[in-house]
């Protein structure tokens, strides 16, 4: 086995100048890729960054706001960019990390950052499999549910979401340091390669397989139902279903596929440095290509929703007035109560009761 190093999260390949295979070969150069990596990460990195902690800060800055207004929709949605919050401010440690070479954080924050961004990566899809099976739930059995929607199961839902997040994410903690042996670095480095495997299925089965499988399952429930009404809007939310799950698969699914073949790695064809390099390439551009996810999150599930849309105005025109709104304006309470969104569960309720 290999002295791969991996990153803070706990999957993509540390991108370092040389490795050694711990061998009789040749160690690898990778000074091309560490300097693509020192330019490209940083620059995307904080893009998500900026545009992730304005989005979600804005979704959790307006239901607190409306807090008085909650249900288990709003609820799951806190918790969601809550979530992607979590994640998104972890960024600046890999900004700097990128960008200098070396981590000069110590060990504890090495530890903290690298599971704390863990945690984020997968609260943030557990809501979002949790936010699609309460949409199937409502509009297949809404009369059967509705006295269990209540404040108090939705604080239980998202602490166990929390908890069994932290649950599996606990490897990344324990097993992430930081080592000074030739530059000061932060990696997740288990003593038996049984907890590297671990990382990478738990991240296909757990951040991609079930959450499309569940998907895949509710909404094709969800959508017969949909164009059976006679609501003009019901395109619109079919379409929107469908971008829902393009857009996750699309994002997630290349990375996934990056982290599998590194663990099939040995197993592969072709000459061991050539391969190692195009594999390390490949998690580092599908990773960050990943991450950007988080960033349209907002727009999914929240920002769509018009009433959702008029809280964010009302939000927006008293903590800064000075931003030209008027546009809005026509946007009363009536037309709300007429529209359609799939990011909250009593807009899909009134379209299916038309």
């Amino acid at each position: 086995m290999s002295n791969t190093e991996t990153t803070m999260a706990g999957y993509g390949e540390n991108i370092t100048p040389e490795y050694d295979y711990g061998d009789d070969s040749a160690p690898c150069d990778f000074t091309e890729l560490w300097a693509f990596g020192k330019v490209f990460l940083p620059t995307i990195y904080s893009l998500v960054f900026i545009l992730g902690f304005l989005g979600n800060g804005l979704v959790v800055c307006v239901l607190v706001k409306h807090r008085n207004q909650t249900n288990l929709t709003d609820i799951c949605l806190f918790n969601l960019a809550l979530a992607d919050l979590l994640f998104v401010l972890t960024l600046p440690f890999y900004i700097h990390y990128s960008n200098v070479g070396q981590w000069t954080f110590g060990d504890f924050m090495c530890r903290l950052t690298s599971g704390s961004h863990n945690t984020g990566f997968f609260c943030s899809i557990f809501f979002m499999v949790v936010m699609t099976i309460e949409r199937y739930v409502i509009i297949l059995h809404a009369h059967k549910v509705a006295r269990y929607r209540t404040l108090r199961a939705g604080i239980a839902l998202s602490v166990a979401v929390w908890l069994v997040s932290l649950t599996v994410s606990l490897p990344v903690f324990i097993f992430t340091r930081a080592n000074n042996s030739q530059v000061l670095s932060c990696y997740y480095n288990p003593q038996s390669d049984t907890w590297r495997y671990y990382n990478i299925f738990m991240a296909n089965i757990l951040g991609l397989l079930i959450p499309m499988l569940v998907m895949i399952v509710c909404y094709a429930r969800i959508i017969p139902i949909l164009m059976n009404m006679r609501s003009k809007k019901k395109h619109c939310v079919v379409k929107l279903i469908i971008t829902i799950m393009v857009t996750f698969f699309i994002f997630w699914a290349p990375y996934n596929i990056s982290l599998f073949l590194t663990f099939m790695k040995s197993k592969l064809p072709g000459d061991v440095c050539k391969l190692e390099k195009n594999l390390r390439l490949a998690v580092t551009v599908t990773e960050t290509f990943a991450y950007t996810h988080c960033c349209l999150n907002p727009i999914i599930y929240a920002f769509v929703g018009q009433r959702f849309m008029k809280r964010v105005v009302q939000f927006l025109r008293k903590c800064v007035p000075w931003i030209s709104l008027s546009s809005t304006r026509d946007l009363s309470d009536s037309s709300f109560k007429k529209s359609s969104a799939m990011s909250r569960s009593s807009d899909v309720t009134t379209i299916l009761t038309k």
